[in-house]
């Protein structure tokens, strides 16, 4: 896969500024969809520019910030809350806000885990009661 380097002239000397990848190798790069990359992008998560010939060119840091991105959605966190909290991320600050927001998602995932506890015990009673056949019982 090609890297492009992108060279900033200075008076002192000619600096890389970046590494540039085209958006299908980082897609192979993150093991991401190139249309997740295009959606990351549309949500703010995600900056590109562009070549000469139109094509999305990202910096050699999109793949860490992909990668983050996933673990995110990993956690359950919607594209609205980490696009809330990536200014943080990229500022290296926990401030009380973005903590409590990270804490309200945590609770809101605790009380999902608890739903879906109960959903699976009724079901495991429905398994149960089903293993015994009643002739007065439907669903058997």
């Amino acid at each position: 896969m090609p890297l492009r380097y992108d060279l900033t002239l200075t008076s002192e000397a000619s600096v890389v500024r970046w590494i540039t990848v085209r958006i299908g190798d980082l897609a192979s790069m993150t093991r991401v969809s190139v249309r997740a990359l295009r959606y990351y992008e549309e949500q703010g998560l995600l900056a590109s520019t562009r070549s000469e010939s139109g094509q999305r060119l990202y910096e050699n840091a999109a793949v860490n910030r992909v990668r983050l991105i996933q673990q995110l959605y990993g956690a359950g966190l919607s594209s609205k809350t980490i696009a809330e909290l990536l200014p943080c991320v990229d500022a290296k600050v926990s401030t009380p806000e973005s903590r409590e927001r990270l804490a309200a998602e945590r609770d809101r995932i605790n009380t999902q885990i608890a739903e879906l506890i109960i959903a699976r015990d009724r079901l495991n009673d429905i398994i149960d009661a089903t293993s015994r056949p009643n002739p007065e019982c439907d669903y058997v």
